[in-house]
């Protein structure tokens, strides 16, 4: 046993030595280090009984041996029978015959999709048994199982009941056909379409490893500012292959439609939604994707919407137009997933209200296969946003929760920044639709307003960068996103000390300290970039930097003087009575938290009030004395984040230790040049000067203006 020890011990030092590339993400079978745990783990898992030989069942059978292989350092043998003690047993629970009605309770509980993993006793013997009442249930429990071994878990006596609280987990990629990847930060597509369908690149099943293994049932493969091009029997084929390699794991592939395709593709010479031919045109289109992909899910859609074609082109609603889509995949049980991400540079009303006052009175006219799916925030994947309106505003239609894994505007691709707690932000809001606990958690996953279909969808962040994502620790992103899908009651802390012990290390000093960065991050870039309640004050096109003083754009609302308001008098979007009244779309337990600038909850203070530059702050600081705290706090948190990485360099393997110390390096400059930006910016309006204690701006403001970045990713 010592041998075996050491020779475990050289293996990992020469692996940190060399490095890794990051392309396992978390799933990383790397041995056990920890001797006596490497025991008990052996000695329960002896020998792998499988039952069944569905693909599913087979992806599981390979992943358990594979992870298994990784971890304890030996093939685990795989017999027909019980012989001994430690075996693991897996298959859906048709196989228990007599035995499945003493689960009766526990599968009942864990539905359509979750599983048991139960420390029993069969022929005498004691074992562990993965099962479920269907095959990706067996799936969804080896990866859980296989979690419990890569985060060094105790298995002597399990007994796990686990069920989706989503039905639909997505993913939306924001993907074009030519490979460029909008709002991007980790390289093109990672969907090659010239070599689809002949060519199935292994990426892609790994991709579907890597949903499947934190829950992921569905990928929107196209953009949303969609190109009717995929709609083409040419690209539906190339959908088929990629359908066909993500079916054992449970990924069910969705479209994004372009309205206007009856058009582009049909010959026709309208899009209207009730002109009869242009619902045969997609009754035809749907017929022959469901020939192609039986289980095919359905279509997002953004329609009217910056510029997209959509059902008000012709006088109709956003009901029409999601319903003669809606009926058109209905018999095949497909869906559809409306955008209500709408504003119009022609009303002159706050953009904050504009998806509510369209949406809110369409409320019960959609189809029941219907999803309408809303930002988290009013405006645009702010770094902070209070939740959107319509969240409790639409009680007879299922609203699903739409969220930005990709960092737009979170300092892009090359911040650390963990967004679990910004996902957990607006899911634990409390919207009071119906009193007091009316959460955003209930409201999506259907239990407020009992809606049968309900989800979470996330726009990805991956590309074709070795690590999928660029920053190795925007994976924790993507992973998070597929944990919080399928229980949205995990703590950001939990997520985050998983991702870390599958994809980094167990070393209890290294989890403890990085674990605390993590969960820091988020707090740290919202400082050094959108304080108080600042918002969309990037500069133009790429969204990458500070932009404040930008008021040349085509439209009002694309403008960030827009949307600080800035002047002498002080600085702040007025969304109270006396200004926009968008608190008046809020129930008014919510109304509460923000309506009086006096007692508002600070993180708020300028989304919804405009205050003067003296406005008194919870700390004892003026306004303008508490953004220069909070600019200077964030660069020092950034500093302070360098620190605690570079104190694990002997904990962490060379390759992707060098990585993250390098981005941590871009992320400190930058976040001084937002803070630099910033404050020369306002104190043109505040007359104040910042205060001696703090790091001055070491170049001017004309400076930051000139400075431009025509080809950064997202441009």
């Amino acid at each position: 046993m010592k041998k075996s020890f050491i020779v475990i011990m050289l293996f990992l030092s020469a692996l940190m030595a060399v490095g890794e590339d990051g392309y396992n993400c978390w799933l990383r079978y790397v041995p056990v280090e920890n001797n006596n745990l490497l025991l008990s783990y052996k000695q329960a898992a002896s020998e792998i009984q499988v039952n069944g030989t569905t693909a599913t069942i087979m992806a599981a059978r390979y992943e358990l041996s594979l992870a298994l292989k990784g971890l304890l350092g030996e093939n685990i043998p795989l017999t027909k029978d019980i012989r001994k003690n430690g075996s693991i047993l897996i298959g859906n629970a048709g196989f228990l015959g007599e035995g499945r009605k003493s689960l009766a309770n526990d599968l009942q509980k864990a539905g359509a999709e979750g599983y048991l993993i139960l420390t029993t006793s069969i022929n005498q013997k004691k074992s562990i048994l993965i099962t479920a009442n269907t095959d990706i249930g067996v799936l969804y429990g080896v990866f859980h199982f296989i979690r419990l071994l890569q985060t060094r878990q105790a298995i002597a006596a399990l007994h796990i009941i686990s069920a989706p609280r989503l039905k639909l987990r997505l993913l939306n990629h924001w993907d074009n056909l030519n490979r460029t990847v909008e709002r991007g930060y980790a390289g093109f597509s990672i969907w090659n379409w010239h070599t689809l369908p002949g060519y199935v690149d292994q990426r892609y099943i790994d991709y579907a490893r890597m949903n499947a293994s934190t829950g992921i049932n569905g990928t929107v493969l196209t953009n949303v500012n969609a190109d009717a091009t995929v709609l083409t029997k040419p690209y539906l084929e190339k959908v088929k292959a990629l359908a066909d390699a993500f079916r054992p794991y449970g990924v069910k592939v969705y479209l994004t439609a372009r309205f206007s395709a009856p058009v582009e593709l049909g010959g026709l010479k309208t899009a209207d939604p009730l002109d009869p031919a242009v619902q045969q045109w997609w009754n035809n289109k749907v017929n022959e994707i469901y020939s192609l992909i039986p289980d095919f899910g359905g279509f997002l859609v953004k329609a009217n919407s910056e510029g997209q074609p959509g059902p008000q082109n012709y006088g109709r609603s956003h009901a029409d137009g999601a319903n003669m889509l809606a009926d058109a995949v209905a018999s095949h049980k497909g869906i559809i997933m409306w955008r209500a991400f709408v504003y119009s540079n022609d009303l002159p009303d706050d953009r904050h209200k504009q998806a509510y006052n369209e949406f809110v009175p369409l409320d019960g006219k959609f189809r029941k296969n219907v999803m309408v799916q809303v930002k988290n925030g009013a405006i645009d994947f702010m770094p902070r946003e209070p939740f959107h309106p319509l969240f409790g505003a639409m009680q007879k239609t299922p609203v699903m929760m739409e969220v930005q894994v990709t960092q737009e505007y979170l300092g892009q691709g090359t911040h650390l920044v963990y967004l679990s707690p910004l996902f957990k932000e607006c899911l634990d809001s409390d919207t009071w639709s119906n009193g007091k606990g009316s959460t955003v958690a209930k409201i999506i996953d259907g239990s407020l307003d009992n809606h049968e279909l309900n989800g979470l969808a996330g726009v990805a962040n991956i590309g074709n960068d070795m690590n999928w994502t660029g920053h190795p620790f925007g994976q924790a992103n993507w992973y998070a996103l597929g944990r919080l899908s399928w229980d949205h009651t995990l703590s950001s802390g939990q997520i985050a000390e998983e991702w870390l012990r599958m994809t980094f290390s167990n070393d209890a000093a290294f989890i403890n300290d990085v674990k605390i960065m993590m969960l820091s991050s988020r707090e740290i870039m919202v400082k050094y970039m959108n304080p108080c309640g600042l918002h969309h004050i990037m500069a133009t096109g790429h969204h990458y930097g500070p932009g404040p003083w930008v008021n040349n754009l085509a439209r009002a609302d694309w403008n960030p003087v827009y949307y600080h308001k800035a002047d002498f008098a002080g600085i702040g979007f007025d969304r109270t009575p006396s200004g926009s009244n968008a608190l008046g779309q809020y129930k008014a337990g919510a109304k509460k938290l923000w309506e009086d600038s006096s007692t508002c909850d600070e993180r708020y203070l300028l989304w919804f009030h405009h205050v003067t530059w003296n406005h008194p702050m919870k700390s004892g600081r003026t306004l303008w004395n508490e953004l220069c705290h909070q600019y200077n706090s964030g660069v020092d948190s950034v500093k302070w984040m360098r620190q605690v990485w570079n104190k694990h360099k002997t904990r962490v393997d060379a390759i992707r230790f060098r990585q993250v110390a390098m981005l941590l390096e871009i992320q400190e400059k930058e976040a001084a040049w937002w803070r630099n930006a910033c404050l020369l910016y306002f104190q043109t309006f505040s007359k104040m000067t910042i205060p001696e204690k703090y790091e001055k701006p070491d170049q001017t403001l004309d400076y930051f203006k000139q400075l431009k970045f025509p080809f950064a990713p997202g441009n």
